[in-house]
């Protein structure tokens, strides 16, 4: 691999960080050569604090790759099989029959992904202090039509994690955080990552403030912002709103999960490296991973609770406020984690999969290193 030329890739991540609006972002790059840290902007719109790299942010959606390797440790001790019906744990999921825990974590079960529910996003708008709970959340989704038959498609859907979660504890017979501190968090030494408590919406400090322009009602149609406020947004005369403390436990097993940028560096090269799976387990959980679209063999590709961007293993994660990208190339030893405390952009993009995508670019014109 050629020298890493810091300049550049520093100028690629505060290029794209300024042009999607975001008050702050944090890089981290580990190579074999040698790490590289960025970070750009202020905690907080209208402050000097600048964010720091030991900032704890909301990882959304990384948290499904937390849920969906406690299922696979479950697998390998014996307690459960992919192949085992939903039904035979929730005798109440629709099609629960015919749709396997293999389907639940691939995303492949057809299940309404009940936080595409009006119900549901008209409640974190008006309620965002809400405490959700995982049966009510179920409630919502089981109410509305299957996407497809279990199989048949793909669909990401938050319904599908949620289930693991509560088949995790069904069969641990202990709570969901305490599952994933003592499988997830303490063995990889992970002290600045929680599983936070359901009824509460703070951040650990130090935490950026984390905005979003819209509300969730609109995100429905379209995360982008009508020509018009998007023209404010760039003119800087529209500015997001704060939403760091609404309650995040509409996301529960799926994305409540807390972390910092060293943490998911490190919990991505275990995830690719398969530090908390057996050999066989885990190669069969990188193998898994396929196209989302069977037409579109480049496009984005999902597995077995662990999504693949290019050649690096991972995830993306965003619920209103902040959006997080982590991912590791076990085979160059490349690892890269992004955070933003915007999401969605003005535009419409997530950020931090955004700079994300740059910056390997970037990599793979200068070092040869993999680009999704």
């Amino acid at each position: 691999m050629a020298a890493l030329d810091e300049r550049a890739l520093r100028a690629v991540f505060e290029d794209t960080a300024k042009e999607l609006l975001v008050p702050g972002a944090v890089m981290l790059l580990r190579t074999p050569q040698r790490d590289l840290t960025f970070t750009y902007g202020v905690t907080s719109l209208g402050g000097s604090t600048p964010v720091s790299p030991d900032g704890h942010v909301r990882i959304g959606s990384i948290t499904k790759t937390w849920t969906g390797t406690v299922i696979l440790q479950l697998v390998q001790e014996g307690k459960l099989r992919l192949a085992d019906k939903v039904a035979q744990y929730r005798p109440d999921v629709p099609n629960g029959e015919a749709i396997t825990i293999e389907q639940l974590l691939n995303m492949r079960s057809g299940l309404y992904n009940y936080s595409e529910s009006y119900e549901l996003n008209l409640a974190l708008d008006t309620t965002p202090q809400r405490v959700w709970t995982p049966e009510e959340l179920l409630a919502i989704a089981f109410a509305l039509p299957p996407y497809f038959a279990p199989g048949e498609g793909f669909h990401y859907s938050n319904t599908n994690t949620v289930l693991l979660g509560l088949i995790a504890e069904q069969l641990e017979g202990k709570p969901l955080a305490r599952i994933i501190e003592d499988r997830i968090l303490e063995p990889l030494g992970l002290s600045g990552s929680s599983f936070p408590p359901s009824n509460t919406g703070e951040l650990p400090s130090p935490h950026p403030q984390g905005y979003m322009y819209m509300d969730n009602l609109l995100t429905l149609s379209s995360a982008r912002l009508p020509a018009d406020l998007l023209a404010k947004a760039q003119a800087g005369t529209l500015l997001p709103n704060d939403v760091t403390n609404a309650n995040p436990s509409w996301t529960w097993a799926a994305g409540q999960g807390v972390s910092t940028a060293a943490d998911l560096a490190t919990w991505a090269e275990a995830l690719a490296g398969g530090r908390l799976l057996d050999a066989q387990t885990q190669r069969m959980r990188l193998d898994s991973v396929r196209p989302v679209d069977p037409a579109d063999p480049n496009g984005a590709q999902y597995g077995l609770g662990l999504a693949k961007f290019g050649n690096l293993y991972g995830h993306t994660g965003e619920l209103p406020g902040f959006n997080s990208f982590a991912g590791h190339d076990p085979d160059t030893k490349v690892t890269l984690v992004v955070w933003t405390n915007l999401a969605p952009a003005a535009d419409g993009r997530d950020p931090a999969a955004t700079i994300a995508r740059n910056v390997l670019g970037a990599l793979d014109a200068r070092t040869g290193a993999p680009v999704p």
